[in-house]
């Protein structure tokens, strides 16, 4: 065995891990499966890792039973599976009984390693190990993962952070479920509007506002020219920048390719419209953007109904937005979504989807297939009369074409109740609503 390998492992194992603010991510234990980390750069897979080693340690795991290994560390030099091979046999060496005892293999950053796959596969077949992976998302997309280990490994998607995230980054969760004063109510409020400005990247919080929206227009180049450009040869470079501005620009909107196409054309950039597919398809791998559909039981009719666009982080919308607009309520619409993507994504693809027939639109609707639909509408004042009406004949119209007996409207600081035809509308202020607690709906 290299002796540099065995001094970086050793050392691994000597290192306390970093101190952490604690994810909600549900990460599942399945036997003989690998657990694969997965999400757009910097939204913080590697600490949701060692979050998981601290997680064991406090199960009673002794460390000499993990092994955590950054594959791109270039104390390693030229990574291959041999010295992987090499570094699983040190850790039975010196740890947990072959075979008798469960051994714990965290890979960093596996896409570093030529052939990964089937060193995991051998290890998923012959030892008594559980396997846990993260790698940038242009080289480790789930869809790959699921095709190169046959079945055997279960993605769990790890977004910036969540509202409550947010807050116990800052000491402010509530710690109980009770209702909040008047003082901390406000405080909430105030945590809830900066928010939406500052977003759940764990490296920006507490940073000024310059440097966070540098820093997260960086991450938006950094996936175009990684994850995008150097990954998949995308030569058109104008069509390609002009489409993640449209789109980080449009956000919480409807859009069509189609239309790009044409817009892209009447300003002379040559580009065809499977070219603009493609690279949408990119963006989506990376998870730098996501798209909603409309819900219809016709798969015809989802896929010629224009789609939504969301951002990955309402913080990096924000931040990429021209300086001048007016963006609070497209901004908690984004937000809206993000929260029903980390609750209700995992039961499937299409989960949830926005509603819209001639009686009215709604921003959303989740399919939990436990339960009814659930109608969301996300809407910074209801105030206004006439915002007011046609929030809620947008809910009614959602109410009576899903089968839904209620809704809900996701405003920034207002409450109500309001009945309907179909059923009855909940106003609930955003803080709330993104604190609020469920049962499980697997």
């Amino acid at each position: 065995m290299d002796e540099g390998l065995e001094l970086l492992l050793e050392e691994q194992r000597s290192t306390p891990l970093p101190e952490l603010t604690v994810r909600d991510v549900r990460v599942p234990e399945l036997p003989n499966m690998a657990t694969t980390f997965v999400g757009m750069r910097r939204v913080g897979k590697s600490y949701l890792m060692a979050q998981e080693i601290g997680r064991l340690l406090a199960a009673g795991v002794p460390r000499s039973s993990i092994l955590w290994l950054n594959l791109e560390d270039d104390r390693l030099g030229a990574t291959t599976t041999r010295a992987m091979s090499d570094a699983l046999e040190w850790l039975f060496r010196t740890g947990p009984r072959r075979y008798e005892q469960t051994a714990h293999l965290f890979l960093d950053e596996v896409q570093a390693v030529p052939e990964w796959e089937r060193f995991v596969l051998r290890v998923l077949n012959t030892e008594n190990v559980h396997v846990r992976l993260t790698g940038s998302s242009a080289k480790l997309l789930s869809t790959e993962v699921a095709t190169e280990l046959r079945g055997r490994s279960t993605a769990v998607e790890v977004l910036p952070f969540s509202f409550r995230e947010y807050l116990r980054h800052r000491d402010l969760e509530p710690e109980t479920e009770t209702p909040p004063g008047a003082a901390q109510r406000s405080a909430l409020e105030r945590a809830f509007s900066s928010y939406l400005v500052e977003g759940g990247f764990p490296a920006v919080q507490d940073w000024s506002v310059v440097d966070r929206r540098r820093t997260l227009q960086d991450y938006v180049d950094l996936v175009v020219y990684r994850d995008v450009v150097s990954r998949w040869g995308a030569t058109n470079r104008v069509a390609l920048e002009w489409m993640v501005s449209h789109l980080l620009s449009n956000f919480a909107r409807e859009f069509s390719v189609n239309r790009m196409l044409n817009d892209l054309k009447s300003q002379g950039v040559r580009v065809g419209e499977d070219t603009l597919h493609a690279y949408l398809g990119h963006l989506l791998d990376a998870r730098l953007v996501y798209t909603v559909g409309i819900r219809r039981t016709s798969y015809r009719a989802r896929q010629v109904n224009p789609r939504k666009v969301y951002a990955v982080d309402p913080g990096l919308a924000s931040a990429t937005a021209h300086p001048s607009a007016d963006d609070v309520g497209y901004l908690l619409e984004n937000a809206v979504y993000l929260d029903l993507r980390r609750r209700y994504s995992r039961l499937h693809d299409e989960a949830v989807s926005y509603y819209s027939d001639s009686e009215g639109s709604a921003d959303f609707v989740v399919d939990t297939r436990a339960s009814e639909p659930i109608v969301v509408q996300a809407c910074t004042s209801l105030s206004d009369s006439r915002t007011r009406e046609r929030e809620l004949r947008g809910a009614e119209a959602a109410m009576r074409g899903t089968g839904a007996s209620s809704a809900t409207v996701v405003t920034l600081t207002e409450s109500g109740t309001y009945d309907t035809s179909a059923g009855t509308v909940q106003a609930i202020p955003a803080w709330r609503w993104m604190l609020r607690t469920m049962p499980d709906t697997d």
